[in-house]
């Protein structure tokens, strides 16, 4: 079944500082939506906040009209699933064991045969079956990061936020990740929320873009009209120039032959060095 998740009016604060501010959003069936903004904008803490990994006032955060603070997080869990920014995870757990945790809202008493075909089905679609026996803190790290997104789609979600998986990754599996999260998107009928920093990439697979400035939304729409020059560089500070890509996507690339207002260190007029005999 198709839900629809809307999200009204959310703010947060850290001790008392304004993390997001009234933070209006919807999230339509089968796209892919990123979040993209500078660092301290707020990513980060609003899909924590969609989460409930952050507690938030009531009625900020709906699934078909119903508030997700009304649900238990066995519930929830069922229609979202989290993937952080890394895996602190160094226990030896087999591949298939830490996928496996993914069913844990799905589990009563005990295992059952669909649950172990849930897992093998997950990690033949993120193309990681070969992998169900090797330890995780044995993989590199593109193989980890698949793996905890297999575990995210063990839960079967509607809806599945990750924060920033491709940032420690190489360009191979910066893509990798990237097409099984529009593939996702399109043939699982399974909404993703991505917060992202690169524009670039974001701009290649998302089919809408939200873009924050200090906690608040500064725009969002589809790539070509959120990533303009002007956009940019009232949200980031810097000067770019945006054109087509050959995808058809809109290409950002940066200006730097001005450094952008940034002022060079100045070369000191002496430089002293440690006498290695000393």
């Amino acid at each position: 079944m198709a839900l629809n998740l809307t999200v009204n009016k959310l703010s947060f604060k850290y001790d008392g500082t304004q993390v997001l501010k009234d933070v209006d959003m919807e999230v339509k069936l089968g796209e892919m939506l990123s979040i993209v903004g500078p660092n301290g904008s707020g990513k980060s803490t609003l899909l924590k906040c969609i989460n409930r990994i952050l507690k938030t006032q009531q009625n900020t955060v709906l699934i078909d009209g119903e508030d997700t603070s009304k649900l238990n997080l066995k519930a929830l869990s069922r229609i979202m699933g989290y993937v952080p920014q890394s895996s602190t995870n160094t226990f030896p757990f087999t591949v298939f064991d830490i996928v496996l945790m993914g069913r844990k809202p799905y589990i009563h008493w005990s295992l059952s045969e669909r649950d172990t075909e849930i897992v093998a089905e997950m990690l033949d679609y993120i193309g990681i079956g070969d992998l169900a026996l090797r330890h995780f803190n044995e993989l590199s790290g593109g193989e980890q990061q698949k793996v905890i997104i297999a575990r995210a789609l063990a839960q079967q979600p509607q809806f599945l936020l990750l924060d920033e998986p491709t940032s420690s990754l190489d360009i191979k599996h910066q893509l990798e990740i990237l097409c099984i999260l529009k593939s996702l998107a399109k043939t699982k009928h399974c909404s993703v929320i991505v917060a992202m920093h690169d524009l670039n990439l974001a701009s290649r697979f998302s089919d809408r873009m939200l873009m924050l400035k200090k906690g608040c939304i500064f725009t969002v729409g589809t790539p070509d009209t959120v990533l303009t020059e002007e956009n940019i560089e009232s949200v980031y500070g810097i000067k770019t120039q945006v054109t087509n890509s050959i995808l058809g996507s809109p290409q950002v690339t940066p200006l730097i032959s001005e450094f952008n207002g940034i002022k060079p260190l100045k070369t000191p007029s002496k430089i002293e060095t440690i006498d290695s005999r000393a």
